[in-house]
């Protein structure tokens, strides 16, 4: 893999602070740095990384003189989807569990369902919304997003596998795109039924800790066995695993619904777990994936759709107080690019689609 053309942590996310932030000629520079080596439609393309990443770093609006890249990008993220899509129904045919790179938003259908919706193929893109539909459906008394992997590569995993819940690489990233999409008048048959089901599941394993409502990030067979999840209590309070995250996908599928009741019970989750000290402790980064910059962002985007006022003030002084690594790298995710959006950043502009925010 060539690192530039990643979304994440390559060129591919600088040209995307370049171009939201108007310093055209830094964008173009990242540009040429991200595609000097061709763009990738090999296995591992995602919306972070080869050809559907830059499909939505060139989607950015009113960018002229970038047409010709625009479509290349495009042409390379319809055929990565179509590839991806026939893979995932071919297994789910033969009755085999799902790895969670196959669904989620940072390697998977889910995220090729952003670059989709952000280019506006929504023809396509409802072939992505059908797949997540068909997801959803139960199978052998087990969501079908129950996953065979763990949610750590680096370990074995549990037996039976696990459930992941979230935004990143879990249920609540597609939770997330079936929100937004049917907000948007793009729907699927079963869609709908398909946000519920998600929702009740979610709604089974919500757990109340001194007088916070969170979410445990992955559950297994004990899990399920015993009717209480391993974690004991809120872990980081991050955009990629954490309450932040998950309570935003809530918000946006209570929107959906017009369930007034979830959106307020989504909203109170975010507002305990900001107010929390012991939760907000854990933070010890600036990184938009698990650190300040992605608690900035998910609040800016909770608060502006809040049936009450949700104050921004302390994220925002907690992220430009947070203290830099000594080597912070420059990407999106995990560094100074992701550093910079979030505290430039306005509801006005649309780059935090790649976080499933808006």
């Amino acid at each position: 893999m060539t690192a530039a053309q990643s979304l994440a942590e390559g060129a591919a996310g600088v040209a995307l602070l370049h171009l939201e932030t108007g310093n055209r000629p830094a964008a173009h520079a990242a540009l040429r740095a991200a595609t000097a080596n061709g763009v990738s439609i090999a296995a591992g393309a995602s919306l972070f990384y080869g050809a559907p990443a830059l499909a939505f770093v060139l989607a950015t609006p009113n960018q002229p003189g970038l047409t010709r890249a625009r479509s290349i990008a495009a042409t390379g993220t319809a055929t990565v989807t179509r590839r991806r899509l026939h893979a995932a129904h071919r297994r789910i045919d033969s009755h085999q569990r799902p790895h969670y790179a196959e669904y989620d938003l940072i390697r998977g259908l889910t995220g090729l369902g952003v670059a989709l919706h952000r280019l506006g193929d929504h023809d396509l893109l409802r072939q992505v919304l059908t797949y997540l539909v068909r997801l959803t459906e139960p199978v052998n008394d087990l969501p079908g997003w129950w996953c065979a992997n763990g949610p750590d590569r680096h370990q074995p995993p549990p037996p039976g596998g696990h459930a992941n819940h979230g935004i990143a690489h879990g249920i609540t990233g597609p939770l997330a795109l079936l929100a937004l999409t049917h907000r948007a008048g793009i729907t699927v048959d079963g869609h709908t039924e398909a946000i519920l089901r998600i929702c009740r599941w979610l709604d089974t394993w919500q757990q109340h800790t001194a007088d916070t409502i969170w979410w445990p990030q992955t559950l297994t067979l004990d899990d399920l066995h015993h009717g209480a999840p391993a974690q004991q209590h809120p872990l980081r309070p991050s955009w990629c695993y954490g309450t932040p995250g998950i309570a935003r996908a809530q918000q946006l599928a209570a929107l959906a619904l017009h369930d007034t009741a979830r959106q307020l019970l989504a909203e109170t989750a975010f507002t305990t777990c900001v107010n929390d000290p012991a939760q907000i402790r854990r933070l010890t980064d600036r990184s938009l994936c698990h650190g300040t910059a992605g608690l900035l962002a998910t609040g800016r985007r909770i608060a502006a759709d809040a049936l009450t006022p949700t104050p921004l003030a302390p994220l925002t002084r907690l992220h430009l107080h947070a203290t830099p690594a000594a080597d912070e790298p420059t990407g999106l995710l995990d560094g100074t690019a992701g550093h910079a959006l979030a505290a430039a950043s306005t509801t006005s502009t649309s780059w935090d689609a790649c976080l499933l925010l808006s």
